[in-house]
């Protein structure tokens, strides 16, 4: 297993979308540092299990990222929190932390948990709208956030999700700038081994997604693309 502060470059597999052994074998053996599984929207437990069981056939790092409290189950090496900063209602940074706590408290292995200080930008993803995110932000906002994942809460990970585009590579080279301990997460848009290369540059973790479903072959050259550049 590789630890989650070795991370350079993930896959995102998400439990709703279809992808066939063929594909998940290229994915799981491709030499990712870990692979998450997560989605916004369809996830149920079934397809989580089932997506878990087949990935688990090989020797890769397996992530849950929780979006539904119902979908959660054993089995995953780590277990991602997402906390969304620049939410407009309180439920998704702390509210539906709150009440999973309440209920599966005693039973956590709080050393499986990450929790990911998460700022979404782009606001026609499906995660914007649906936990409410404020995505008129400056990049002196954005900073601030930044430096609070870093230095209020000491979250392992800030995330700079854009869901579906490229984000500003400017922005995320400077939101690098301001973290000293926290890991920089850039996930977004990225179908190509070139545009992977350009945000591993600036990001410590470079997430690729939508691509797999996509464009495999291409998806699949990120892998080195990522691993070729230091940030």
């Amino acid at each position: 297993m590789k630890y989650y502060d070795e991370w350079r470059h993930v896959f995102k597999l998400d439990p709703n979308k279809e992808i066939d052994d063929d594909a998940l074998a290229l994915v799981c053996e491709s030499g990712t540092d870990a692979v998450i599984v997560g989605g916004t929207d369809g996830v149920t437990l079934d397809r989580t299990l089932s997506l878990l069981a087949r990935v688990r056939r090989f020797p890769v790092t397996c992530a849950l990222e929780v979006s539904t409290l119902s979908a959660v189950t054993p089995g995953f090496d780590h277990y991602l929190i997402p906390a969304v900063m620049n939410s407009t209602d309180v439920k998704w940074f702390v509210g539906k932390h709150h009440e999973a706590v309440k209920v599966y408290g005693e039973l956590i292995d709080w050393e499986e948990v990450l929790v990911e200080g998460y700022c979404v930008l782009n606001d026609k993803a499906k995660v914007a709208q649906k936990t409410t995110a404020n995505t008129a932000l400056t990049t002196e906002d954005v900073l601030a956030y930044a430096r609070l994942a870093d230095k209020m809460y000491r979250f392992p990970f800030f995330y700079l999700e854009y869901s579906g585009v490229l984000g500003s590579k400017a922005l995320v080279e400077q939101v690098r700038e301001v973290l000293t301990e926290t890991k920089l997460i850039y996930g977004g848009g990225i179908k190509t081994a070139a545009e992977a290369a350009a945000f591993a540059a600036y990001a410590d973790v470079v997430v690729v997604g939508n691509a797999i479903y996509e464009q495999l072959e291409e998806a699949l050259k990120t892998v080195e693309a990522v691993r070729a550049q230091k940030a």
